[in-house]
């Protein structure tokens, strides 16, 4: 409206000067039928007639343009009305799809606010091999968020499904964010290193150089800073019928061959919040099914785990899915197994096993999950007994969570303990950590530190030799709105 008044004070200035044109005229014609006037006031009567008719002929064509931009203003307004009447209109009525053209404008520019993606919102891309840590790559509180899924009913009746909708439950979650955040940069750090490792790790390569590449690329993503940040455990690189636990020492000669199945387990933790998270990795198709009875064991427990869930009822359903499930291997038929005495876990703050076990058969225990809890939900299938014993030489350990002061006699059992809490606290660690901190001649200490009680070996956990075992895991959290597999990628 501003313009179309300055317009119509142009008309009033212009219609004042073609009225003093038409006087000049007249005056000028009376003038000369009286012929009273000297030559001298006829020319300058002629030449104030020259300069109004020049004037006479700008305020038409002023006239012109005022008409022309007034035309313009009128076209825009009824462009304007047209457009909001058809962002008005419901769907399904004429305008709909303007509107929702207008929505996915507005989608658009929230998707820039947020950031996300491998360059997240700081405008980088991530090297190759990865090596820009995680929180360089994304605007603070902009980390990728993992799966969020609905909690399941239970059987008693009872469901967190409304919880998401519910403005306590909204406060509550609030107020755990910086928990969540920290978990989203670890779990972003290890999907990143399991993806470039899945590019790189090949038949041939040496167990020891697969587990230094991938920690020195994970130290790098989390950006290690003593207690602060860094790896949760030392890199699982179980072959075969080994199952779990196992690590190279330094010397370990072996080498992955075509033929086996290989299970990749590490951790990485932001301020000691820890996501623990697992993938198979075969390059003879021969064992796909084998890798899929797992997979979908270990998807059927997140899916069954929620609060108030009984961990005996995720159980029965894990097995009853691996269960169902035959891999054909050198023309033998092998039902899948699960290994009915290793679990799931309940995951704390610098604590990778927090109390709670989650069964991958039936017949556990009917503690319940809790709103706020953490777990690592794993399982393992195999084509042997389905049942691991301690073997081979053990590579982990931890300091036992619950122990306090324990009195040492043994001089280098105090220095290796010393090292052990500066570097490692109640987290795991592994004996080619300790020998990158250039400790040597540790293993007495470390023996008689174990049989005070004040470490726990973890020694490598086998089936039967000559069969085939394999494992997937995800963390989740038990939201108070809702379930979030935090360590969910495109990859499993």
């Amino acid at each position: 409206m501003a313009a179309v008044k300055v317009d119509e004070s142009e008309d009033l200035n212009q219609n004042d000067e073609l009225h003093e044109v038409k006087a000049v005229e007249n005056d000028a014609v009376d003038q000369e039928e009286c012929g009273e006037q000297s030559k001298k006031k006829k020319k300058k009567r002629k030449k104030k007639k020259n300069n109004a008719e020049g004037e006479a002929g700008e305020t038409v064509e002023c006239d012109e343009q005022v008409e022309a931009v007034a035309n313009e203003v009128e076209a825009v307004k009824l462009n304007g009305d047209a457009e909001s009447s058809s962002q008005k209109a419901p769907e399904g009525e004429d305008g709909g799809d303007g509107a929702e053209g207008e929505n996915k404008k507005k989608k658009k520019r929230n998707k820039k606010k947020k950031g996300g993606g491998a360059g997240g919102g700081t405008g980088k891309q991530q090297t190759v091999p990865p090596s820009i840590p995680i929180v360089e790559l994304f605007d603070e509180g902009a980390y990728p968020v993992g799966e969020i899924c609905d909690y399941p009913p239970v059987n008693d009746g009872r469901t967190a499904k409304n919880r998401v909708l519910t403005e306590e439950m909204k406060v509550m979650d609030e107020s755990q964010s910086h928990l969540y955040e920290d978990m989203r940069i670890a779990a972003e750090a290890h999907r990143q290193t399991r993806q470039y490792m899945k590019s790189i790790i090949k038949p041939g390569m040496t167990m020891f150089n697969i587990c230094e590449e991938l920690e020195s690329t994970a130290r790098k993503l989390i950006k290690e800073n003593g207690l602060d940040a860094g790896l949760a455990f030392p890199t699982g690189c179980s072959l075969n019928h080994c199952a779990a636990h196992y690590t190279p020492n330094a010397g370990d000669p072996t080498v992955l061959g075509y033929d086996d199945v290989c299970k990749i387990d590490f951790g990485t933790h932001i301020n000691g919040h820890l996501v623990d998270c697992a993938f198979t990795l075969t390059f003879n198709p021969k064992y796909d099914q084998l890798l899929a009875a797992v997979k979908d064991a270990t998807n059927t427990g997140i899916r069954a785990a929620g609060i108030d869930v009984r961990l005996c009822d995720v159980g029965e359903q894990i097995q009853e899915v691996m269960e169902s499930y035959e891999v054909e291997l050198d023309g033998k038929t092998y039902q899948v197994k699960p290994i009915r005495n290793l679990n799931g876990h309940s995951v704390g703050q610098y604590r990778i096993h927090a109390g709670k076990t989650v069964p991958i058969v039936k017949g556990g225990e009917a503690t319940r999950m809790e709103e706020g809890e953490v777990y690592a939900i794993e399982t393992f299938g195999s084509t042997g007994k389905g049942h691991v014993h301690d073997d081979m030489e053990t590579s982990h350990y931890m300091k036992n969570f619950e122990v306090g002061h324990v009195p040492l006699r043994l001089a280098k059992s105090k220095q290796l303990l010393n090292v052990i809490n500066q570097n490692f606290g109640t987290l795991a660690f592994c004996r080619r950590w300790l020998d990158r901190l250039g400790q040597t001649k540790y293993l007495m200490g470390l023996k008689n530190l174990c049989d005070v009680g004040i470490l726990d070996p973890y020694p490598p956990l086998c089936d039967q030799k000559g069969c085939y075992t394999a494992q997937f895991e995800h963390t989740i959290i038990l939201r108070p709105t809702c379930k979030e597999v935090v360590t969910r990628g495109d990859d499993y």
